[in-house]
């Protein structure tokens, strides 16, 4: 079986000619181009803004004009993880598995995230047999590394009264609130040194964790290789001389890092010191992640001697920031039971062209206080260890509105089809919908979307029933909708 034999045959139809389409954050236009492509294949109004967001617009049907207009929304971009480095996200299209009631990619992420909101929103638009009052479908770029499309939406390109964000992940459920969020970066300058002749230099791997998404996932656990990798080379500093010739960690601020490396030297007296700590080393971790990081990978192997390394300031200082670096969950809400209230990620360690090596960290929180506290705290420990920070913008929380009609119309519209009242709940993960609200206040949201596990990894797959089900959500709720008086 293929992705060509599944079910709703036109939301799978769609979002198979969605994966035949690079679409790296940042670098939409491609998959701008197939909006606007399948905007004139099918008669459909199409419009685009400054930053490159795409709106497309549908007439409601006979006798329901009188309805609230309605905006389906999702965003055009994808995170890019891939297990094969040489995976080219820019230039290739991505190989989708039919595997039972999953369906995954071919070693990178799938896209579902949020490939399938953009395939169903196309779906309703294309689809005659619906009934719906006005429909406007908002496409947005960059949602992944900035909310840059929400965050700069152009004026006029929405007019609708309600919002339908079809960017969640979990079936059965209903989103009305999420976290805000900022990113913190940290950037070291260091001076090269030679490096030293007398050392024997190793490269340290970590590889296969599972990563995830660092909203939805960050309470599971899961293992942050930029900090396994710090708590190693920090315990080899202090037992003997250390020279860091190379570091490397992690990719994209809103991903937990499943991969890090770093080249470092000892004196050649310590060549088996260090391979028996390592040892010691990749036993303690196993037993802490048992059950958690079945696949996870920790390799040494001895390396060449490098051309240079990192001064041992410098190299001291930023291993020490990253082992002590908070991340993870830093609270619960005390309102929503079982919901993440703030977070970090130490996302990714760089070293730059101009001896530099940059660290990026990202903060959430539904409480805004609460996000800027975690944020100073990421900058008092990179400050102390002498590195520049600087915050981002940021972007708003969603404050759950528990009187909201779309919410109560969506639920209704899930229990009537199939005999279960979903769950409302709030998101610990960043959502446009904070931004929009911020520009429109008047609008009444939601979000729901298929149930999507491992996102912003390789190992993303998207449950093949929940997909049907949540096309049966939007339809029915946008005849639930069309029945109402603007």
């Amino acid at each position: 079986m293929t992705i060509k034999d599944l079910k709703p045959a036109l939301v799978f139809g769609i979002f198979d000619r969605i994966t035949q389409v690079p679409r790296p954050s940042k670098k939409e236009g491609k998959i701008r181009k197939f909006l606007l492509d399948f905007a004139a294949e099918h008669g459909i109004f199409a419009k685009t803004d400054a930053i490159g967001n795409v709106v497309m617009t549908k007439p409601a049907t006979a006798g329901k004009e009188g309805a609230p207009t309605v905006i389906l929304q999702a965003h055009m971009d994808m995170v890019c993880e891939s297990n094969d480095k040489s995976f080219d996200f820019e230039n290739n299209a991505i190989k989708t598995i039919v595997d039972g009631d999953w369906l995954h990619a071919d070693g990178t992420t799938l896209g579902a995230d949020n490939g399938i909101g953009m395939a169903a929103a196309l779906a309703v638009l294309v689809d005659d047999t619906l009934v719906h009052g006005p429909v406007e479908c908002l496409f947005t770029v960059d949602e992944e590394t900035g909310l840059t499309g929400a965050n700069n939406l152009g004026d006029g390109m929405i007019s609708g009264q309600m919002l339908l964000n079809l960017d969640s992940e979990d079936d059965a459920e209903i989103f009305v609130g999420c976290a805000g969020g900022v990113d913190t970066t940290c950037l070291f300058h260091y001076d090269r040194s030679m490096a030293p002749t007398d050392f024997h230099y190793f490269k340290f791997d970590i590889s296969k964790g599972l990563g995830g998404h660092s909203g939805g996932d960050i309470h599971l656990g899961r293992a942050n290789a930029n900090k396994l990798l710090a708590r190693f080379l920090w315990a080899m500093g202090k037992k003997y001389e250390l020279s860091l010739c190379e570091i490397d960690g992690g990719n994209l601020r809103n991903a937990i890092p499943r991969a890090a490396h770093a080249i470092f030297g000892v004196h050649t007296s310590r060549k088996e010191d260090v391979v028996a700590a390592f040892n010691q080393y990749v036993a303690d971790v196993k037993d802490e992640y048992e059950g958690i990081e079945p696949t996870i990978e920790l390799t040494i192997e001895s390396v060449e001697r490098p051309d240079f390394c990192v001064d041992s300031t410098t190299a001291y200082h930023l291993i020490s920031a990253l082992y002590c670096a908070p991340h993870g969950v830093v609270s619960m809400s005390r309102d929503l039971e079982g919901l993440v209230e703030t977070s970090t990620n130490l996302a990714s360690v760089k070293m730059q062209p101009d001896n530099g090596i940059l660290v990026t960290t990202s903060q959430r929180s539904s409480v805004e206080s609460r996000k800027w506290d975690i944020a100073h705290q990421v900058e008092a420990v990179f400050e102390l260890a002498g590195a520049t920070v600087s915050h981002g913008d940021g972007y708003p929380g969603w404050k759950p509105n528990m009187n909201s009609t779309i919410m109560h119309l969506a639920s209704d519209a899930y229990e009537e089809l199939y005999g279960v009242k979903p769950a409302i709940k709030a998101i610990h993960a960043g959502l446009e919908c904070g931004l929009f609200k911020e520009k429109l206040p008047h609008l009444d949201m939601v979000s729901f979307g298929p149930t999507l596990q491992n996102v912003h990894s390789p190992s993303e797959r998207m449950f093949i029933p929940a997909v049907e089900r949540f096309w049966g959500q939007l339809t029915r709720t946008l005849e639930k909708i069309a029945d109402l008086k603007a």
